[in-house]
């Protein structure tokens, strides 16, 4: 993540900021990124020589402990990371009206574009139109939409890089489409139409400074997002009952390469400020179409002891209903997640650990505080408060070991439910409503799901009110009715006063829904915002704003 991370000691503020690039969390790089992560998450004592001696990192020592500062390479993939990528052959410019001929470069510009940029870019591996390259970065097991390829993948090293990079794809109006975890669930790493340049940070990856003190980063997406991806669609993960979202105070700052190739840092990094607009927010959920960031400072958090619970309901609006009053009680809760019933049968299957859990609809508890006997007083209050829901089984992990193998099982949550099926694809979505909401919603999408014969697990961060739903085809005519079904449960969680997607982004999947959900002032809004940035139109084309022809009442792409 060719990160700087340190610390220092002014008003007690903790912060990360952070120069980074690439996966902050990656399957293929656990060790690295993941690793980096979860020491935030879980070590007090994390050190200069531990990180050092995984990705022979510098270190610096001397720093005071209230702020931690982390500099890492390029979040490029960042406000790009998660963005989504194009689906729709017949996508036209935000700029209403004009068509991709007048708005991008010909297929001989694109040629020249990757041609400047070997260029300038002579020495290195910075420029690639290997075809294996094309297709790694065209396609992806997460997207049940069919990949395309891109023109040329292209590597930066630095925010300089980016910026010449930029300037080349201005010159000859070739998409630019950030790339980073690939792990998009609304079709970020698809190419425009016509091609473009996908932009790939992964080579921004050297430790710089570590410092350890026991703070920890609290968004917790899925195991393969990366920082940048978190910025880019304002995400949230299992801790959101607690610490909220992107979209909260966690990102303090950015540095960006707009569409024109200028460098801007969003503000500066005190905790807070009444100077102007907040910057910062402009990017944070613009997956990608405003700028490319580079730089981001985030706030961290006092790493707490916790421990996990899983508990057993009749059915999931019990359990949601139960949630309800948990919460109302403002107990120490960090995360509470449910599960159905098709979930735990697949965890017995697939999970990462040995246990065999009753196959019911259940919560995954995960309590938080400043010491052990606040957790088990904690854990004490909710358990007498959904017994009265008809819980039953509540147990409470003995240890560490046992508490990170509960909660492996949870977070394992998409490889066992796509193990379900044999030879299926899944169609992972998500939609968030009012917590008071929550039951209703999830009883008439699993009422749904049952009806119309779709194979589907059903996994929630309902302290929030959000919950995701994978839906497995084998065949188009399975495809249909699972997007059939998505179409419905985006409208009945509009219809609840919630959104169409509570933390995966718009992307392709979801933009024909915004007009329905923000309103077309809003909705115009961004698109004024997008046209003011970049006028060509290059930056991640197609995704989030909903195309002026685009109507929400029929399934979406």
């Amino acid at each position: 993540m060719n990160s700087l991370f340190k610390a220092w000691g002014q008003h007690g503020h903790r912060q990360i900021y952070l120069h980074s690039g690439r996966h902050l969390l990656t399957p293929r790089s656990l060790l690295v990124h993941s690793g980096i992560a979860r020491r935030l998450h879980s070590s007090p004592s994390l050190g200069e020589h531990d990180v050092q001696s995984r990705a022979g990192a510098n270190n610096t020592s001397g720093i005071s402990s209230s702020h931690i500062l982390l500099l890492a390479t390029s979040i490029l993939s960042g406000i790009v990371g998660f963005a989504v990528a194009s689906g729709l052959e017949s996508s036209t410019s935000v700029k209403g009206g004009s068509s991709q001929d007048q708005q991008f470069g010909t297929p001989g510009d694109f040629k020249q574009a990757i041609e400047e940029l070997r260029q300038a870019f002579p020495s290195s591996d910075a420029v690639s139109t290997d075809p294996e390259d094309l297709r790694t970065h065209g396609f992806s097991d997460y997207d049940y939409r069919p990949g395309r390829l891109h023109s040329v993948v292209f590597y930066p090293a630095s925010t300089e890089d980016v910026v010449r990079m930029v300037k080349i794809a201005t010159k000859y109006k070739m998409p630019v489409i950030p790339y980073s975890g690939a792990t998009s669930l609304e079709g970020h790493i698809r190419s425009h139409a016509v091609g473009g340049i996908c932009v790939d940070i992964s080579g921004m990856d050297r430790i710089l400074e570590i410092h350890g003190i026991p703070l920890f980063f609290p968004l917790d997406p899925a195991p393969g997002a990366t920082i940048g991806g978190m910025l880019s669609t304002g995400c949230s993960g299992t801790n959101a009952v607690r610490y909220g979202t992107a979209k909260a105070e966690w990102f303090l700052n950015a540095t960006v390469v707009l569409p024109s190739g200028e460098v801007i840092k969003t503000r500066r990094r005190s905790r807070k400020s009444s100077a102007g607009f907040d910057t910062t927010k402009l990017f944070i959920g613009a997956e990608g179409t405003l700028g490319i960031v580079t730089e981001v400072t985030i706030r961290l958090a006092p790493l707490l002891p916790t421990t996990v619970a899983v508990v057993q309901f009749p059915d999931l609006r019990k359990a949601t209903e139960a949630v309800i009053e948990v919460m109302n009680q403002g107990v120490g809760i960090q995360c509470v997640e449910a599960v159905d019933d098709v979930f735990m049968a697949a965890t017995n299957k697939f999970g990462m650990s040995a246990r065999k859990w009753p196959e019911k609809d259940s919560l995954f508890l995960k309590f938080q505080g400043p010491t052990q006997a606040s957790i088990q007083e904690t854990a004490k209050i909710v358990k007498k408060i959904v017994e009265k829901h008809g819980a039953t089984g509540f147990e409470l992990a003995r240890n560490a070991k046992e508490a990170d193998d509960l909660w492996a099982d949870r977070k394992n949550a998409n490889y066992s439910g796509m193990a379900l099926l044999e030879g299926a694809k899944g169609w992972g979505t998500d939609v968030c409503v009012p917590v008071s909401k929550l039951p209703e919603l999830v009883y008439e999408t699993k009422k749904d799901l049952a009806q119309i014969g779709i194979t589907s697990t059903i996994v929630g961060h309902v302290g929030d009110g959000n919950f995701h739903a994978l839906l497995l085809f084998r065949n188009e005519k399975e495809y249909r009715i699972a997007k059939e079904a998505v179409h419905r449960m985006v409208h009945r969680a509009i219809a609840l006063d919630g959104t169409c997607t509570g933390e995966h982004g718009v992307g392709v999947g979801k933009k024909k829904y915004l007009v329905e959900e923000l309103g077309a002032g809003t909705v115009e809004l961004m698109k004024t915002i997008k046209r003011a940035i970049d006028p060509l139109g290059l930056f991640n084309p197609g995704k989030l704003y909903p195309d002026d022809d685009e109507t929400d009442n029929k399934p979406g792409v």
